[in-house]
């Protein structure tokens, strides 16, 4: 052989070893690119995995979300009691109200009737003869019993009266 075909079988080799180093380090990386690509489908295919973690993260909003219904009810249960208690005050004020009146104004007819009375009393004891005077004044200092025989005998009109109606039978 020569020396140009051993010069050239020498420079062959170097760019064959130069060739192969670059196709070791191709391949290399290649295997690394595979590698990611197969641990990616992995964890895509791993359903039973997904799923579970899915369903970690449901079960934290639904916990979450529990949480804040709960206290979103106790809120609005809060709300409605103060709203029912002064519904309740105000009632309560209207009514305390309405009884003072209504004893207000039963105070008064008490009075303007007893006043009445009163003078229908001197009236009569001033007309009276004077026997029927002396009862009359008597009356006037102690009302209660001229008032029980005033109810006892408007009982006896009543009783009359609704016999009158009945026809006069008795039962």
């Amino acid at each position: 052989m020569t020396d140009r075909t051993a010069g050239n079988m020498h420079g062959s080799a170097a760019k064959a070893a130069d060739g192969a180093e670059e196709l070791r380090d191709q391949i290399e990386r290649t295997r690394g690119e595979l590698g990611d690509t197969v641990a990616e489908l992995m964890e895509k295919a791993d359903l039973k995995g997904r799923a579970m973690a899915r369903a970690a993260d449901l079960k934290d909003k639904a916990g979450a979300m529990t949480v804040q219904l709960r206290s979103s009810a106790a809120q609005a249960g809060h709300a409605m009691q103060d709203k029912a208690t002064r519904a309740g005050h105000v009632v309560q004020d209207r009514a305390t109200k309405a009884g003072h009146t209504v004893q207000e104004r039963a105070t008064r007819a008490g009075h303007t009737v007893q006043d009445k009375a009163t003078e229908a009393g001197h009236a009569a004891e001033r007309g009276a003869p004077r026997p029927l005077g002396t009862v009359v004044r008597a009356g006037l200092r102690h009302p209660r019993p001229v008032l029980v025989a005033g109810a006892a005998v408007g009982a006896l009109v009543a009783a009359s009266v609704l016999r009158r109606r009945r026809g006069g039978r008795r039962r």
